[in-house]
């Protein structure tokens, strides 16, 4: 039995899915005018985990995320590089696929533009004006707010309780302060013609449109970072209530934020980490391991020593396997397919609650004890060595982390038995040779 933090609710509840053994999940998809950065692949690893523990369960999934290939800063830097909005967005759609295939994450089933759904993004908002939860002023529309009872329901806030700030844009046209922009009007940069002129629409309209055209007018699971609950998700859920008279989502998840060296990520701190360059500097592994290190809900920070941390804890796992795969080979011996059920029913347990990744490292960690205590055997049992190999393999793949199997064939094995003739021997100048050449192979 599944079970989340439904930030709605501000409970963990039962996952209940609305089509039996399926899930429809919609994550928030970046604004590509600028390269992702380590905190935009929080989300990518969380998800993809998510997605991942579902089918592990026996769920299908289909997995939507975004590209908001249209908005000021796009407009903006096509206009600094005397190109097109097109080629600007596709050059950090291209970049933001590279990361998530660095990252090894199953790679979404649906990712719509916004550009591509213009034509019902101009339509809903459209109705939205027809039924009077939106006004159209001096060729802008907005949406108001007032018009639903709900509003506040996903960031658990009330109107007389806001306070004006970042991304709540405000000016005399509005009704309501907080009334939030369905289309701009403009004359610069790309724009579309629609009933209230030329412009574009606003940020909050695009993603609840593509939810409704690609998965359906309700969905199980809507994610994205916590900075998104609000205003970004609130709002959606406030026009799907308007439009539609029901929830967007089931179930609201919001991963926690990153920190670098115990200070917010920022770019007026100078501290912004890429996430390609983190990802080529440490490797899919680790970067993975240090990420799903910390529940998905609390900050989670990258600095030397967490990094370090993280590779230490990594290499306690994958060294054994490495190990356990290259003494089975040595001894001829071919391990099957079976697992330790037990302790992989132990790991997704703890995933199954609320995504408890450092309670599920801890069962790898045991699971792993218990594979090197059947490693150091005088004689070692093969079967059981492949009962633990294959469980801690599975948890592995679980969480995204990739096993490399070394290779060893006669070559390799002749190699083996060459060092151990020269250890034997005491002639340990031919013996550091060929542990150099096992070395080099990946093999020690």
């Amino acid at each position: 039995m599944i079970r989340l933090y439904n930030t709605k609710t501000l409970q963990i509840e039962e996952f209940k899915p609305i089509h039996e053994g399926h899930v429809d999940m919609y994550v928030c998809g970046p604004t590509v005018y600028n390269y992702a950065h380590i905190g935009n692949a929080r989300p990518m690893i969380v998800f993809d985990v998510l997605k991942r523990l579902f089918e592990a369960e026996g769920y299908s999934v289909t997995y939507v995320s975004n590209f908001t290939d249209v908005d000021d800063k796009i407009i903006k830097k096509a206009a600094e590089e005397n190109t097109t909005e097109a080629v600007i967005a596709q050059r950090y759609i291209d970049a933001y696929q590279e990361v998530r295939t660095l990252l090894n994450t199953e790679l979404p089933d649906i990712t719509p533009r916004v550009t591509e759904t213009m034509d019902k993004i101009i339509d809903f908002i459209d109705q939205l004006v027809k039924t009077g939860h939106a006004y159209e002023a001096n060729g802008d529309v907005y949406f108001s707010v007032e018009s639903v009872p709900t509003y506040g329901e996903i960031s658990h806030q009330h109107m007389d309780q806001l306070e004006a700030g970042a991304r709540i844009e405000t000016n005399d046209q509005k009704k309501n302060p907080y009334d939030f922009a369905l289309w701009k009007k403009t004359d610069m940069g790309i724009k579309w013609n629609s009933p209230w002129g030329e412009g574009r629409p606003g940020w909050h309209t695009e993603c609840v449109v593509m939810i409704n055209d690609n998965i359906g007018d309700c969905i199980d699971i809507h994610g994205g970072g916590m900075d998104l609950k609000f205003p970004h998700h609130e709002n959606e859920a406030a026009q799907q209530e308007a439009m539609h008279g029901n929830t967007l989502a089931n179930y609201w998840v919001h991963n926690a934020m990153v920190n670098i060296d115990g200070q917010k990520m920022s770019k007026s701190l100078g501290n912004t980490m890429w996430a390609k360059d983190v990802v080529l500097s440490l490797g899919t592994n680790l970067t993975r391991w240090l990420v799903s290190s910390v529940h998905y809900r609390k900050e989670l920070n990258f600095s030397d020593e967490t990094i370090e941390t993280a590779r230490k804890e990594l290499d306690k796992v994958l060294t054994p396997l490495k190990q356990a795969y290259i003494k089975a080979a040595l001894a001829d011996n071919a391990m099957g397919d079976d697992y330790d059920k037990d302790s992989y029913r132990a790991f997704l347990d703890c995933l199954d609650d609320d995504m408890n990744t450092p309670n599920a490292y801890a069962v790898i960690f045991e699971t792993v004890k218990k594979l090197n205590q059947t490693l150091r055997q005088r004689e070692i049992d093969f079967a059981q060595v492949a009962l633990y190999s294959n469980a801690v393999e599975k948890m592995l793949n679980v969480l995204g982390i990739v096993v490399d199997k070394p290779v060893i064939g006669e070559a390799e094995k002749e190699l083996f038995a060459k060092w151990n003739q020269a250890k034997a021997d005491k002639d340990f100048d031919t013996a550091d040779k060929y542990r150099n050449e096992l070395a080099e192979k990946g093999l020690l």
